[in-house]
């Protein structure tokens, strides 16, 4: 009779009795490990990190974006969420000559700011308390705290020797998510978003029609490096484009109430504006929500590089003793139909990662019968390729061996010069180039070159091969060609420098608005857009199916 009864039993029951049983046993198990180690363990055990390592080491089998935030941590996961903090308003950063934490870049009308905090000023105390030798997150963390809180700033200024003791009051700050958008030549408007935080799109919705009001017939909207944040947000920023009822994304979870179809709710600012949207490898999430919609109903061109490729909705649950879990709920879906999701997360095995190669893709079709894909992000609809950092600027601007040159340089510059041109015109002239490459000469600078690397790497193999004498002539000859040569590689890379150079000291002047402005003039996927939007008959042909696209669509 029981025998009966277990083979009648539903397949799914049996399975998820089953499943519950192995849930209730590992459960068991893991109490009962804790439970012997606290008893005879012969250290004293901290429970908190122990037990925290376990529940880390459980999450970091399944994806990166599920994560426990104990009471402690609760405020950090708040501050990403909503982009606000409590502190002074300004990034910090080390510098490695000096051994200490220096202001970097003050936010424009922040605490840190309004005291006459400058780029470069370095962090001697806090309160009486030195930060001398201290890491960026040390000093970072004791420079937030609860709004209202007042402390006392110690601070040397480098280009006088003068040393300040400033009051400074902590305030709520929201990071710029919005830093700056213009008017550009030919009626272009142009806005630069970063981050889709709390009511961020009442802002994105200001400036644009703004933007029209000072006579924007077309529009640049820069979601490059935009990392993502609230879907509603996205989905009222894509609803100031589309018409009222458009499906945006619909989400597919395990459970019923992860379950979400998203629809614009609103009638449009306008729908018929020429847009084009830029992205990158780093346009992630809510930013490729937008950008993906946009897409899919033909209502922009997408232009830059592929994005990041996440697909998958967090949720935060609440956790006992003030704890909480942000949680990967669901997968999101954008109009197509096509999921952008470029990673699949292995539990299997001890859990593994990998790529959805492009041959596994499946074709999905834009409103007008265009062919896009899922996996792998938001392929552009037209690839522009980013100038590249040249290695000798990225020593400069931050290795640690750098001995600060280029900071150094700038917070000088910035004290010789109390004004300077406005953001869209100032540039150094040759004449400033030629003093900042004299102190690099003059530092003896160093750093590894790429090309060196390799040919020692060759000669290594051209040993183990038995190939080195013979050629031995040809890898003398390539290595006097490629002997490090500072001077020459900072005339060859000199429009680069340059121009890293000028949006560091512009951003002292005029913040992160202005060093955006300042950026615009040498920007070949701002100008690549703005080349589109100027050429109608281009932009349409786009946006329009090819003859074999439109024949699959239709049939």
């Amino acid at each position: 009779m029981v025998l009966a009864m277990v083979l009648a039993m539903p397949a799914w029951a049996q399975k998820e009795k089953n499943h519950d049983f192995v849930v209730a046993k590992n459960m068991d198990v893991f109490t009962s490990i804790y439970k012997n180690l606290d008893m005879m363990y012969v250290d004293t055990l901290d429970a908190d990190e122990v037990i925290g390592n376990g529940i880390n080491a459980m999450l970091r089998s399944l994806d990166p974006y599920t994560e426990y935030y104990p009471e402690s941590e609760v405020k950090e996961l708040k501050n990403m969420l909503t982009g606000k903090y409590a502190g002074i308003g300004s990034v910090v950063r080390y510098n490695y000559q000096l051994g200490y934490t220096v202001i970097n870049e003050p936010y424009e009308g922040m605490p840190a700011q309004e005291a006459g905090l400058k780029k470069g000023d370095i962090i001697l105390s806090i309160n009486d308390s030195t930060m001398k030798g201290k890491e960026v997150s040390y000093v970072s963390d004791r420079l937030r705290g609860e709004p209202g809180t007042s402390f006392i700033l110690k601070v040397k200024r480098p280009s006088t020797g003068k040393v300040m003791k400033v009051k400074l009051t902590r305030r709520t700050i929201q990071m710029p998510f919005l830093p700056y958008y213009g008017l550009l030549d030919g009626g272009i408007g142009y806005i630069n978003f970063n981050s889709f935080t709390d009511q961020c799109a009442k802002d994105v919705r200001r400036a644009f029609i703004d933007l029209k009001k000072q006579g924007a017939k077309k529009l640049v909207f820069d979601l490059r490096n935009n990392g993502g944040g609230s879907v509603s947000e996205a989905v009222s920023i894509v609803n100031m484009f589309l018409p009222k009822d458009k499906v945006v994304l619909t989400m597919k979870g395990k459970l019923q109430r992860a379950n979400n179809e998203y629809k614009t709710t609103v009638e449009p600012i306008d729908t018929l504006m020429p847009i084009v949207v830029l992205v990158s490898g780093n346009t992630a999430s809510a930013a490729e929500i937008l950008s993906g919609s946009l897409q899919d109903y033909d209502r922009a061109i997408i232009l830059g590089t592929r994005t990041y490729g996440k697909g998958l909705v967090q949720a935060t649950m609440d956790l006992p003793y003030n704890g909480q879990m942000k949680l990967t709920t669901s997968k999101y879906y954008i109009p197509s139909g096509r999921c952008v999701q470029a990673l699949n997360y292995k539990h299997a095995k001890g859990g593994y990662v990998e790529h959805v190669p492009d041959s596994l893709t499946k074709v999905f079709y834009t409103a007008g019968g265009r062919e896009v894909r899922d996996g792998g992000g938001v392929k552009p609809d037209v690839e522009v390729k980013p100038d590249s950092l040249p290695n000798i600027a990225y020593y400069l601007a931050g290795a640690r061996d750098s001995n600060e040159l280029m900071l150094n340089y700038e917070v000088d510059y910035i004290a010789k010069h109390p004004t300077i041109a406005p953001a869209k015109d100032f540039a150094l002239t040759d004449a400033d180039y030629e003093e900042f490459k004299a102190r690099v000469l003059k530092a003896d600078f160093k750093y590894d070159r790429e090309t060196e690397k390799y040919l020692k790497d060759l000669m290594k193999l051209a040993r183990f091969e038995g190939y080195y004498d013979d050629a031995k002539p040809e890898f003398d000859a390539l290595a006097k060609k490629l002997s490090h040569n500072v001077a020459k590689d900072l005339d060859y890379n000199k429009q680069y420098i340059k121009r890293l150079l000028e949006n560091d000291i512009v951003a002292a002047y005029y913040y992160q608005g202005g060093a955006i402005r300042n950026s615009l003039r040498y920007d070949k996927q701002v100008k690549e857009a703005v080349r589109l939007l100027n050429t109608p008959e281009e932009y349409k042909k786009l946006l329009r199916p090819s003859e074999k696209e439109g024949e699959k669509v239709h049939k």
